[in-house]
C-alpha cells in the first residue's frame, strides 16, 4: 500500500518520539530529513501531504530516521549546517557549528572597521565557520585559519570553494605554522573546552562529534592556556584575542588573560544569558612598565 509524505512523517514522528531526549525535536527532525531525501522544502511536505513516497525514498528516509533514533545528530545526516547567512558543509570529521558561536563572529565583526585592513586567524577552525562567516561579512579583510587535522581542514576548503570566500587555509597544530613575523589584529578560536570526564560527552548527538575537538585536559583548559600564552607573539599592537569558552569558565579565562598581559579583560554572553566568549586587547608598551 503507497505511502504518503503525511504517513511518513507522522511514522517517523512517533517513532522519534519514542526516545526521551528526541521527544522535542521529533517533529522537525522528522520535516527535515524527509525534505531532504525528497529534495523538497518543509513547505512542499505540507502543501502535498498526500503525496506518494517512491519506495526507495522511503527506505532511504527510514534508515535516516533509525540514525537519527541512536543520536547521530541531524547535521552529520544532512551533511550541512546552517550558520551566520552560511550553509556550510559538515562530517564527522568536524564540530557541528553552534548558534551560540555565532557571537563570536558579532564580536569580532564590531571591534574593528569592515573597510579598514585587517588581519584575521581563525585558530582549530573545523568547518570553516568562524573564518567564513567574517570574511562573508567583511571581503576586504585577509582571513587565515587553521587546523591541525587534514580532513578537517578539507572540508573547510571545500566550503570557502564552494561559497567563493577567499579565505588561507594553513595545516597547524594552533600558532605552529605561523611565521614569527606574521602579526594580526584579531585572533578568534572556538577550541576544545570541555573537562575529560564531564559527562556531556555521553549526551545525544555529542558523542558523534570529534573528541579531539570538544575534550581539552582534566579541566577543559589545557587549549585555552595555551593560546592564550601564544597568542601575543602573533599579535599586534592593541590586538584582539577572542575565546569561546565552557559555561562556567569565564572567570578562569578571564584570569589567565589578565595574568598574561592583557588589558580590557572581558565576557560576553551567549543567546542563553551565560558567558560564553571572553576577550582582551594586547598592548605590551602598557603591561612592560
Amino acid at each position: 500500500m503507497p505511502t504518503s509524505v503525511a504517513q511518513a512523517l507522522a511514522a517517523a514522528k512517533a517513532s522519534l518520539a519514542a526516545v526521551p531526549e528526541l521527544q522535542s525535536s521529533a517533529h522537525i527532525d522528522s520535516y527535515w530529513l524527509l525534505a531532504f531525501v525528497l529534495n523538497k522544502n518543509q513547505t512542499w511536505l505540507r502543501a502535498w501531504s498526500d503525496a506518494e513516497v517512491a519506495e526507495s525514498d522511503l527506505q532511504q528516509f527510514e534508515q535516516l530516521v533509525a540514525r537519527r533514533r541512536n543520536g547521530e545528530p541531524v547535521a552529520y545526516l544532512l551533511g550541512q549546517q546552517g550558520f551566520y547567512d552560511l550553509e556550510l558543509q559538515v562530517t564527522p570529521d568536524t564540530l557541528i557549528p553552534r548558534p551560540d558561536t555565532e557571537l563570536l563572529v558579532d564580536l569580532g565583526l564590531a571591534a574593528f572597521s569592515p573597510t579598514a585592513p585587517c588581519k584575521v586567524l581563525d585558530l582549530g577552525t573545523g568547518s570553516g565557520a568562524i573564518a567564513l562567516a567574517i570574511k562573508q561579512q567583511c571581503p576586504h579583510w585577509q582571513v587565515m585559519a587553521t587546523d591541525i587535522h587534514p580532513a578537517t581542514l578539507a572540508v573547510a576548503a571545500n566550503n570557502a570553494q564552494r561559497l567563493g570566500l577567499a579565505v588561507e587555509f594553513r595545516l597547524s597544530d594552533w600558532f605552529a605554522a605561523i611565521a614569527a613575523d606574521e602579526k594580526f589584529n584579531l585572533i578568534v578560536s572556538n577550541p576544545p573546552y570541555i573537562p575529560e570526564q564531564d559527562p556531556h560527552l555521553q549526551g545525544p548527538g555529542v558523542r558523534f562529534e570529534p573528541w579531539r575537538a570538544l575534550v581539552s585536559g582534566p579541566k577543559g583548559l589545557d587549549a585555552i592556556t595555551q593560546l592564550i600564552a601564544q597568542a601575543p607573539s602573533f599579535l599586534q599592537q592593541a590586538g584582539l584575542l577572542l575565546i569561546e569558552h565552557g559555561y562556567d569558565q569565564a572567570v578562569a579565562v578571564r584570569e589567565l588573560l589578565a595574568e598574561q598581559g592583557f588589558v580590557g579583560v572581558a565576557s560576553h554572553q551567549d543567546l542563553s544569558g551565560i558567558e560564553r566568549v571572553t576577550g582582551g586587547c594586547w598592548q605590551p608598551s602598557k603591561t612592560s612598565r
